[in-house]
């Protein structure tokens, strides 16, 4: 969301997040007076906030009351104000150190099974965050391929068909030239370069898993076969979407209890669709948590940030959603999140939740 705030809107809109976070309670103008030292009077905080209401960043529960923020208004907050505004940054730092000390010290990965060990850290992380935790079994079978080849169907248009170790055949049909690409070459010339690139690419990737093609650079191919680099990446990168999918989608999930006492989770409606889809719809579950992260970045590890109506599930369009995917050496095995409400101590879930996806990460590489 692009909205251009001042210094001042900036440090107000972080302050009354930040009050909000911590009271659930509406935020008026003599709150942050009280709380914050931002060098300006009760009523140009009153001013700013009006500002900031107008703009969809805040909002009024009641018309006597205080303002809240807003998903988009929290999404500022993720996206800009975190890292200017952070006066505590020790605070994550050793949280993030506490939750990897933690995990090493309680995890026994001798003795559990892969399940228990899982179970456990989940059970970990949602004592330090204070929110649900996710966390998904690694997917123990990746499909690696076992022959690919480039064939042109009509003038172009070509179709990618991998096969893999499990003899599963995967297609895709896509316009090799478009509109501004000029003149076409003959047919001909197109069948033999297609069988050329074909070869090279059996030659170097056969047995490779279908994740790693779709991190390859395609840049990398001769020059000679460079209009075919963009084709094939936009192709291999669906074929693995559709070719890499669950052998299970259990997930491990707790702190329900905890989290479902928080004033967010009052009606009772709400819990029960949110119970509902941990319990017995993990599979869309799954596929949310397990898309690859967009949002945010902290250090190596990146960190998706999915808040409020940006969530497309509907029992959890009142929560935050902090995830990210643990990898097998650079091959990404499965995902570990948090849920909470909304009005969540952001700092604190992404910190927990990109320490625990390295920690995974390390013990599973």
């Amino acid at each position: 969301m692009q909205v251009k705030l001042t210094n001042r809107q900036q440090h107000i809109l972080w302050a009354t997040v930040r009050h909000y976070i911590a009271t659930a309670e509406p935020v008026g103008s003599k709150a942050l007076i009280e709380e914050f030292d931002l060098g300006v009077s009760s009523a140009t905080i009153r001013n700013v906030m009006g500002v900031l209401e107008k703009s969809g960043l805040l909002y009024q529960p009641h018309t006597s009351a205080g303002r809240i923020p807003s998903d988009s208004g929290y999404r500022i907050y993720v996206d800009q104000l975190i890292t200017p505004f952070l006066a505590d940054a020790t605070r994550t730092e050793a949280l993030a150190k506490e939750v990897e000390t933690t995990l090493q010290q309680r995890l026994h990965w001798e003795d559990w099974s892969l399940e228990a060990l899982l179970q456990g850290a989940a059970q970990i992380l949602a004592t330090l965050s204070g929110c649900i935790t996710l966390i998904t079994m690694p997917q123990t079978t990746t499909a690696h391929l076992r022959h690919l080849q480039l064939v042109q169907i009509e003038v172009g248009k070509i179709m990618l068909i991998v096969v893999t170790d499990s003899y599963e055949t995967h297609s895709k049909v896509m316009d090799l030239f478009t509109a501004s690409s000029g003149s076409i070459p003959d047919p001909e010339v197109i069948d033999h370069e297609l069988q050329i690139v074909s070869n090279f690419l059996n030659s170097h990737l056969r047995g490779r898993s279908l994740l790693e093609l779709a991190k390859l650079d395609w840049g990398e191919l001769d020059q000679k076969f460079q209009h075919y680099g963009e084709f094939l990446k936009n192709s291999v990168a669906e074929l693995t979407r559709r070719a890499v999918s669950p052998t299970t989608t259990q997930i491990m999930v707790r702190g329900v209890g905890e989290v479902l006492r928080q004033p967010e989770f009052s009606q009772l409606q709400q819990v029960q669709t949110i119970m509902h889809l941990l319990e017995e719809e993990q599979d869309q579950l799954w596929r949310l948590i397990c898309e690859e992260p967009e949002i945010e970045e902290r250090g190596k590890r990146r960190v998706t940030v999915r808040i409020g109506t940006e969530n497309t599930l509907e029992p959890i369009r009142t929560c935050t959603l902090i995830s990210s995917t643990y990898c097998r050496g650079s091959v990404p095995v499965g995902s570990v999140g948090v849920l909470g409400p909304t009005r969540l101590d952001y700092e604190s879930a992404i910190a927990v939740v990109a320490a625990a996806a390295d920690y995974l990460s390390q013990a599973f590489s």
